[in-house]
């Protein structure tokens, strides 16, 4: 008899030890969340890291950055204005002051890479207008160019940066508030320190924009648009797509601070952004995501990389980010469930019990070892599920 209770004793104890073996839980986390990582990359959405995924799921403040993000970024010039005249759309041959205004800010921002600056320099090129090399150029962070061209010295920024270097704003101020009533992004020409004229460029919504906002705030989250451009501009644009927050005006230095502003708040905020300048806001954010379509800094300093440039990504990524949380939760109930029911088992538990199966009152180490492979095969189909999640 003492044999045989011993013989049990060692069945029941290996059996113990093979039931309790920690592998369903060890691969209930990261099987669900590398088959989910891999389900976002097959539709451009790239999760650097685990704890991204996990943070995605706790956001509850979405900030968007307006250029290149919200809107193409495929900005054209469509104003000229100056004090006593105007010409909308901009005809090539016009040989007037606005002629002047177009000809100085091309040639001050000729060597400029900026979306501004390009579709200024292209209009000006489209119109055969002779540009003059800048001399003493100097590029001012947020607000524009300083340069000297043909011997004057010329500003084209901000109204900010008008009135920084004393120049008067006021023979065109209600000019350049009717170009910004119409969303288009303004920028202030000054001649030898008197203001000459200005432009207007306008970039395109996204298509998908609206939807993608008004997807965001289905899932009960505050959208908000953060930009350097003017307030009224930025307005109009947050009105097109559904957004009611607005920080306008915001320099790049100070777009982390905005966000960190949010999060002292307890939001728990993520960041779409394109550009370098929105590199530290992207860091700051809780979760970083950015557009695949914009500059590798931005992609390298966020946390999320969305390839197709579609918004509707952002929303995807939260889905997806919710929807492998639920799976490794199920995952981890299913590998605690499978120890707490089946340890007290193998330990001999349904022993007293005539009733029981044979194979349960003593649980042979040959079953425990099935049972688990089976726990393990039940943790593997289950987190191959999220294959089949829908964008």
């Amino acid at each position: 008899m003492a044999g045989a209770g011993f013989t049990a004793a060692m069945l029941r104890l290996v059996a113990v030890l093979i039931i309790s073996c920690p592998c369903a839980m060890g691969l209930a986390t990261p099987l669900a969340v590398m088959v989910g990582m891999g389900r976002g990359a097959e539709h451009g959405i790239l999760f650097k890291s685990s704890t991204a995924m996990q943070q995605m799921q706790d956001v509850t403040h979405v900030v968007f950055d307006k250029t290149g993000t919200l809107t193409k970024g495929e900005l054209a010039l469509t104003d000229i204005v100056a004090p006593e005249s105007q010409i909308d759309p901009p005809v090539s041959g016009n040989e007037s002051s606005l002629e002047n205004v177009l000809r100085f800010a091309a040639s001050a921002e000729q060597g400029s890479e900026h979306p501004v600056a390009r579709a200024i320099v292209a209009e000006a090129q489209a119109r055969g207008l002779e540009l003059s090399p800048p001399e003493n150029f100097e590029a001012i962070a947020g607000h524009g160019v300083r340069a000297d061209i043909d011997g004057h010295r010329v500003l084209l920024g901000t109204r900010r940066l008008i009135e920084l270097e004393s120049v008067d704003p006021a023979r065109l101020s209600d000019l350049m508030l009717d170009l910004q009533a119409q969303a288009k992004t303004t920028m202030w020409v000054a001649l030898d320190g008197h203001a000459i004229g200005g432009i207007g460029v306008a970039d395109t919504i996204k298509p998908g924009a609206a939807k993608a906002v008004q997807a965001l705030q289905n899932r009960g989250l505050e959208v908000t648009l953060l930009t350097g451009d003017n307030l009224a501009t930025a307005t109009a644009i947050a009105k097109e797509v559904g957004i009611s927050s607005v920080f306008a005006e915001v320099l790049p230095e100070f777009k982390a601070a905005k966000i960190a502003e949010l999060r002292s708040a307890g939001q728990v905020v993520a960041m779409v952004g394109d550009g370098i300048n929105d590199a530290p806001a992207l860091a700051e954010a809780d979760v970083g995501l950015a557009i695949g379509t914009g500059t590798d800094i931005a992609m390298e300093t966020a946390d999320v990389t969305l390839m197709r440039g579609d918004l509707m990504a952002v929303s995807d990524a939260l889905r997806l980010s919710a929807a492998t949380l639920r799976n490794i939760k199920q995952n981890l109930f299913w590998a605690f469930g499978y120890n707490v029911a089946l340890i007290p088992v193998a330990a001999g538990i349904l022993a007293p019990f005539a009733f029981v199966p044979v194979f349960l009152r003593q649980l042979h180490p040959i079953m425990a070892a099935f049972a688990m492979i089976a726990s393990d095969l039940v943790i593997v189909i289950n987190a191959l599920r999220l294959k089949r999640f829908r964008f």
